[in-house]
């Protein structure tokens, strides 16, 4: 019998029309941030109401959940990234796969506080462990021309989690009552096991291994050989002051989007007398006007620079939240919702595409991991410090208003990025 290796090698050969296996990376890779972004962390949002009144919360007890969710993801979010680039991307993945399926089937079975935040907690280190990762492998899998296009593909799965959760799970919760958010937990669980068998499965580390070349590079620009993991040369990320200003931008980034999105159903309907199907339709649209962005921004990354893309996503994001805060009515809801749609999951897709310009691609999950340690301090401290606003204020547009303030905060540094000159891949 033939070996794996042997029969996809002679991909190497085949003529130019057949399919190149990186779109099939690339296919898996968009599920994987569908399961531990778009169900794992966004999911939250649209169960929380309900979450709060079956265990009694206050609005600093359910920013203390969605902490520990992000405290879990910045734990593995610091080491993710290097793992893959020691031991490789897909085993990694497919274990952080294996916890965030764990994690939230364990979660609908819980009945109190602390289990819950012990669950919420290993769904995060699942995130972590596969988010990261597989947006690194993009820079492994297209060449620089299209690694921006590749990672803005990739974000779509949060978007596509959004578009079909809105009003799925407001069905859910009508129908099964008080046991509602508990079912949809094990219905995001359960379709994120399959995830998990389609990443240990179709997933592949390095194109070198099977005879190919990154898509989009030149003929003659071979794959690196994986080599030794020890001739990594980590210098190259932790010493680098443009990952380190990578890091900062991303922070402001994970601090104010992740106010905006954790607290954004919740916002809806207890303050703005929206109805939990009227919130979830409206989460719908906000995924719709999010299923092109990485697309847009990321390709548009490739042609304007990444530092100015990412300023004026920064900047849309600023008149969103404020716009959420202050414009109380359904006109200012639905355009807040749609400017940051038409954003939402840019930066992550830029900065993938970001780091592996700074770096080169067998480094860039390692940058990517690197500069995802101060993303999730900010997401870390986001949701905590917006409930607390909203309990000593009772309301929660304050926290909106400070989500805008960092967001502006991030216009600034990312116009203060200097030009990034490209390592070769």
């Amino acid at each position: 019998m033939k070996k794996e290796g042997d029969i996809l090698k002679k991909s190497s050969n085949m003529p130019h029309h057949v399919v190149h296996y990186a779109w099939a990376v690339l296919a898996v890779g968009t599920f994987v941030v569908l399961g531990a972004l778009g169900l794992a962390r966004f999911g939250y949002s649209l169960v929380l109401p309900d979450m709060q009144k079956a265990l009694n919360l206050d609005n600093s007890g359910a920013g203390v959940l969605a902490t520990v969710n992000l405290v879990g993801y910045l734990g593995l979010a610091m080491i993710g990234g290097a793992m893959a680039s020691r031991y490789g991307a897909r085993m990694v993945i497919s274990l952080g796969m294996l916890c965030v399926s764990a994690g939230m089937l364990l979660t609908g079975l819980s009945k109190s506080f602390w289990p819950i935040a012990a669950w919420r907690f290993l769904t995060g280190v699942g995130s972590g462990a596969s988010n990261v990762p597989v947006m690194g492998l993009m820079s492994a899998w297209f060449g620089p021309g299209l690694r921006g296009l590749a990672t803005g593909i990739a974000a779509t799965g949060s978007s596509i989690a959004l578009i079909v959760t809105g009003p799925l799970v407001s069905r859910i919760l009508a129908g099964f009552g008080e046991s509602g958010w508990r079912v949809t937990w094990y219905l995001f669980g359960g379709f994120s096991l399959l995830i998990t068998l389609l990443s240990a499965i179709l997933l592949r580390n390095d194109p070198a291994k099977i005879g190919l070349r990154a898509l989009g590079t030149k003929p003659d620009a071979l794959s690196e050989t994986p080599g030794s993991p020890a001739k990594l040369n980590w210098g190259l990320v932790y010493r680098s002051r443009a990952v380190w200003h990578l890091g900062a931008v991303y922070a402001a980034f994970g601090f104010s989007y992740i106010v905006y999105i954790t607290f954004f159903v919740r916002y809806l309907t207890g303050e703005a007398a929206y109805t939990q199907q009227a919130a979830g339709n409206l989460y719908m649209i906000l995924g719709w006007c999010s299923l092109a962005c990485g697309l847009l921004w990321s390709g548009l990354s490739d042609r304007i620079g990444r530092k100015n893309a990412m300023a004026l996503v920064f900047a849309i994001h600023t008149v969103s939240f404020v716009l959420f805060a202050l414009w109380r009515s359904r006109a200012g809801y639905t355009l807040s919702a749609v400017l940051f749609g038409i954003s939402a999951w840019s930066i992550p897709a830029i900065m993938a595409a970001a780091c592996g310009d700074v770096v080169g691609r067998r480094l860039a999950p390692a940058a990517l991991g690197f500069v995802t340690l101060f993303f999730g301090i900010g997401q870390a401290a986001g949701p905590y410090a917006a409930g607390a606003i909203a309990d000593a204020t009772g309301s929660f547009s304050n926290a909106f208003l400070l989500a805008a303030i960092v967001a502006a905060t991030g216009c600034a540094g990312s116009l203060f990025l200097r030009p990034i000159e490209e390592v070769p891949s």
